[in-house]
Formats: structure tokens, sequence, C-alpha cells
């Protein structure tokens, strides 16, 4: 299931920027973000494929989605300039942002080569 994250939510799952300068991941397990507006015709794209991948990946990684629109904060932390914007966040690495639709399957490689999970 994908979950739907606001700036303090975010904090305490992914990382409280507002405390650390350094990046300092709190979550227990890699995730991705997704950074999407409603409006957006390749985030509606994207939107399914995320669903299908928090399924098949349950239990290994977290699927976040974070509105631009509502959390403008967050997207200014992350110098948000398009969208969608995926922020690949490994357990014990630095973050890697792609931009655009991407397809599953570069998702999945993304998943393997980025945050070291597979199915």
């Amino acid at each position: 299931m994908v979950e739907h994250l606001t700036s303090a939510t975010f904090k305490e799952k992914v990382f409280d920027y507002e405390k650390n300068s350094e990046w300092k991941f709190a979550g227990d397990k890699p995730c991705v973000i997704d950074f999407y507006a409603n409006w957006c015709g390749p985030c509606k794209m994207v939107a399914p494929v995320l669903e299908q991948l928090a399924n098949e990946y349950d239990g290994k990684l977290d699927i976040y989605k974070v509105d631009t629109e509502q959390e403008q904060e967050l997207a200014a932390v992350f110098r948000i300039q398009s969208i969608p914007s995926i922020l690949f966040v490994p357990k014990d690495a630095a973050p890697q942002m792609a931009m655009g639709a991407l397809p599953k399957e570069t998702f999945e490689r993304a998943f393997k080569d980025v945050l070291s999970v597979e199915k």
C-alpha cells in the first residue's frame, strides 16, 4: 500500500530535515518517494505502477507519495522543479533522485541497483 506523507510524517519516517543537516535516514527499510501533483498527467501514469510495486515488494521497501501542492515546504527542501520526481532512499547510503514517469522495469532496476532490494 502506498502511503501519503505530510512534512510531519516525512520527518518521522524518512528524514528530519529540521534537526539534521547531514542525511540520516529514519526508516527501517529502503523507500521510494513519489513527489507528485493531482493535476499532473505523467504523475497519474506512475500512480498505478507504484501501487502494483507496493504490493509486489510488500515488506521489503516502503513506497510513499508527497503531494507537492499541499506539502510545498517538503518540495522546497528537495528542490523539486518538475514532477513526477522520484526519490530512491537506500537504508545505508545517500538518496538518489530521478525525474519523469518511469516505467515499471526502471523502478525494478532501481530497486535492485540503488536500494539493493529484489522480489
